[in-house]
């Protein structure tokens, strides 16, 4: 059987063979063990890769070499990091593509994703991080896979609505984060409603599944719902989005300071200026859509989405 190899895994192989230290080769061959397609004709290159891996990493640790980061660690960003789960050919790339900047692979047979592809939404004036992940099957799941969702704020699970094999692949899913000891996701998107039936299915899919996820159907390719998308994400996150106004000034409300719901007067002070938090006396609270008067409120006083607020020390 042909190995055919990515464009991905070759880069890595090259990026080995000119590596300068040893952190620079073990991230090389993660990358390489990471890319490389997993079937019965690169079994023996896989042990190969695995064999040389253990072995760059002990020659790591005997000359004290700075480990390297690993390549499926993905700094946040954002007010928030949410990443993509799901089964093969749920169309999570095409989401991030349509989403983001971000230009993942996107093809018609399995396995297109090999490596955490992260990208920046929009939703109105907030950036938050989408990351896509490998799909998730019982023929092949990455094992670093549960490190990433860890290391995000949320996690959604993307489906095929029209899949006829989605239940056994929502199950599947449902009992692999069990077994890692990760909480199921609590939004479920149902993608690909463009597709003929696929909207009769998606209303089958929220009758079976809609006690225990929040259910939304979209279509990554032609756009639909994804502004609700982007808000149920924004949702899932817990923000808050808050204005702030000097007195006699309007506020300016395209750059908000982001916190988590339940957080305060005195936390939005916090991430003003300490001199804010140390000195405040009291604050006024506005509305959006009625700017005028104001209400005094307590530093403990809890800020709710789209409040702005005028500090007093």
């Amino acid at each position: 059987m042909p190995a055919n190899l990515s464009p991905e895994y070759i880069q890595a192989e090259q990026d080995h063979k000119h590596a300068q230290s040893q952190a620079e080769k073990v991230a090389a061959l993660e990358r390489m063990l990471a890319t490389i397609p997993k079937h019965k004709g690169t079994e023996k290159m896989q042990a190969d890769i695995k064999r040389r891996l253990s072995q760059a990493r002990k020659e790591s640790q005997k000359k004290g070499a700075s480990h390297a980061t690993p390549f499926y660690v993905v700094q946040r960003e954002g007010a928030g990091q949410v990443v993509l789960l799901g089964p093969p050919n749920s169309g999570k790339s095409q989401l991030v593509c349509t989403l983001t900047h971000a230009r993942p692979e996107i093809a018609d047979y399995p396995f297109t994703t090999r490596m955490p592809t992260p990208g920046m939404m929009l939703y109105e004036n907030v950036q938050i991080q989408l990351v896509d992940l490998p799909p998730i099957s019982p023929e092949f799941a990455e094992t670093w896979i549960p490190q990433v969702i860890r290391n995000a704020h949320a996690s959604v699970l993307v489906v095929d609505a029209a899949d006829p094999e989605l239940i056994a692949e929502i199950d599947y899913v449902e009992h692999l984060l069990e077994g890692w000891r990760l909480p199921r996701p609590k939004l479920l998107i149902a993608n690909k409603l463009d597709i003929d039936g696929a909207a009769q299915d998606f209303q089958v899919l929220e009758e079976l599944y809609g006690a225990n996820y929040r259910c939304l159907g979209i279509s990554a390719l032609t756009g639909l719902g994804l502004d609700r998308f982007a808000r149920a994400v924004f949702d899932l996150l817990n923000l808050v989005r808050v204005y702030t106004k000097a007195p006699g000034k309007p506020a300016d409300l395209t750059a908000p300071y982001v916190v988590h719901r339940g957080q305060t007067v005195l936390d939005v002070a916090r991430m003003v200026h300490k001199d804010f938090a140390e000195h405040l006396k009291f604050a006024r609270l506005f509305h959006r859509t009625l700017e005028r008067g104001g209400m005094m409120v307590e530093r403990d006083h809890v800020m709710e989405d789209e409040d702005i607020v005028e500090l007093h020390t």
